[in-house]
């Protein structure tokens, strides 16, 4: 079960659940978020079209998302909905349930790799981590690109940094974002080309934007494409940017000039 803070679900949250019991006027499901708790799907709520049999529509051991019509503490009586989750509602929910259990998995790891409990490692890894992120998979996914920073700025204790950023790093593969641009480059001296080829070259081994990937083309006289390939749109664009205004920085001071174009179409940036 992927831990939550709070023990029951609030009125419109949106869960996971898992079909139990099915009768012919609703069924009941395991709120998989919380433990042993279930809600009741009323058969008017199972779907929107006109339902002769319920079974047609839900059975046991499916999982689905549902929303939070009402609940009440006091009974531990929960209401639930499937028919007023969208589908695009629905993917989003299911995949945020299955980068929580992955993330749980993850966390379990960090605990052992310090002999750990789950528990600990969820009150001062994984929370902290929602707290700043909203989901702790995106947390973990910060801190295997950005490094220990990202923890020291939510209070991570210390003895917990190493191992969550080696887990981190180990097991999440972190989705490329991958732009283009262009730079137009010309240079009146007789050694122009050079020039412009020193350039874009000395722009590349800078790294003027962290830890990014540059892949430099000739297009056509004075055009060429540059491709960046970072971790997120953010840094990508910056270190587009920054290696297309060095790039011209240095063609300028021997004499040339320099346009910087963003997009496939060569849209002014």
């Amino acid at each position: 079960m992927v831990r939550k803070r709070q023990e029951i679900p609030s009125e419109n949250d949106l869960v996971i659940c898992t079909i139990t019991k099915v009768f012919s006027h609703g069924a009941f499901a395991k709120l998989d978020e919380y433990g042993d708790i279930e809600g009741f799907i009323h058969i008017s709520e199972v779907a929107s079209a006109w339902i002769k049999n319920i079974r047609d529509f839900v059975k046991e051991g499916q999982k689905t998302a549902a929303k939070v019509l009402a609940v009440d503490p006091v009974k531990g009586h929960i209401d639930i909905s499937i028919r007023r989750v969208g589908e695009a509602q629905r993917k989003n929910k299911m995949q945020e349930w299955k980068r929580a259990q992955k993330s749980e998995k993850l966390l379990e790891i960090i605990g052992k790799e310090i002999n750990r409990s789950l528990d600990e490692a969820y009150l001062e890894v994984g929370f902290r981590l929602e707290d700043k992120y909203k989901e702790v998979y995106a947390g973990l996914e910060e801190a295997s690109v950005q490094g220990e920073e990202v923890l020291k700025e939510i209070g991570v204790p210390e003895e917990w940094m190493a191992p969550t950023i080696k887990v981190a790093r180990e097991n999440i593969t972190i989705p490329l974002v991958d732009i283009v641009g262009h730079v137009d480059l010309r240079c009146p001296a007789p050694e122009g080309v050079e020039v412009i080829k020193g350039a874009l070259l000395q722009a590349k081994e800078e790294k003027p934007h962290g830890e990014v990937k540059l892949e430099i083309r000739y297009t056509k006289s004075p055009r060429f494409s540059l491709r960046v390939i970072a971790p997120d749109y953010k840094t990508a664009e910056g270190a587009l940017k920054a290696y297309a205004e060095k790039a011209i920085a240095l063609v300028e001071e021997k004499g040339g000039t320099g346009q910087f174009l963003r997009g496939a179409r060569g849209e002014k940036g």
